[in-house]
């Protein structure tokens, strides 16, 4: 039998490690937000510098999510929602994985073959939504331990951006025939804006697990 105080110390730990994972997730995506400009504005320099936080930010977040594993297996059931917690660090970890994608993806990208497009800055608002959900994240996990009653209402402004992702996502896609000339760029801006897209399902659906630990708080 453990005492409340056991186990609301097992309970702070795992969720300051979760905090922290959520927190260099958002670190990744502000570098995303970074990357987006430099490309456009044909900074390599900015490029590559970005590109290499993003994958030590993405190196970070798993060993966090390792952490944050064996913790809650020496644990055991001094934390009794331990699935839901890991569950949650999981789907945060995949968000990580889609900002990296997203990124590289980036990095490859030939401006000169798409200035006769203005679609660009219309994908550059996309991106600026997905990382804004990603802002919204990092609140919706500091909520847990600040104040959980909170956790409900913040997600559902996540889901709220999400909506305007889907909604630019399918503008984009229609236009993509329409304004490019060729079928190599159509996929490759097809292929990065469907990776954002995918970032910001990733995000709600993290939300959402944060959202099922908040409600056994």
């Amino acid at each position: 039998m453990f005492s409340g105080g056991t186990e609301l110390q097992a309970r702070r730990k795992t969720l300051s490690i979760l905090q922290d994972e959520t927190r260099r997730v958002l670190d990744a995506a502000r570098e995303l937000s970074e990357t987006f400009p430099a490309v456009v504005s044909n900074d390599q320099q900015t490029l590559n510098a970005s590109v290499e936080k993003i994958m030590k930010a993405e190196d970070d977040v798993e060993n966090l999510r390792r952490m944050l594993t064996r913790e809650l297996a020496e644990l055991g059931p001094m934390v009794i929602n331990r699935e839901d917690v890991l569950r949650a660090a999981y789907d945060i970890e995949e968000i990580s994985s889609y900002i990296s994608s997203a990124a590289f993806r980036l990095a490859g990208f030939k401006l000169k073959d798409f200035k006769k497009t203005t679609m660009l800055k219309d994908l550059g608002s996309v991106i600026d939504l997905a990382v804004e959900m990603i802002h919204r994240l990092n609140e919706v996990v500091r909520a847990l331990t600040i104040n959980p009653s909170m956790v409900l209402e913040l997600t559902n402004s996540i889901q709220k951006i999400e909506r305007q992702v889907d909604d630019q996502y399918r503008a984009l896609t229609l236009r993509l025939l329409n304004e490019l000339d060729s079928l190599k760029e159509v996929l490759v801006l097809k292929d990065i804006i469907e990776r954002v897209e995918s970032m910001a399902d990733q995000c709600l659906k993290a939300a959402d697990s944060v959202t099922v630990i908040a409600l056994s708080l």
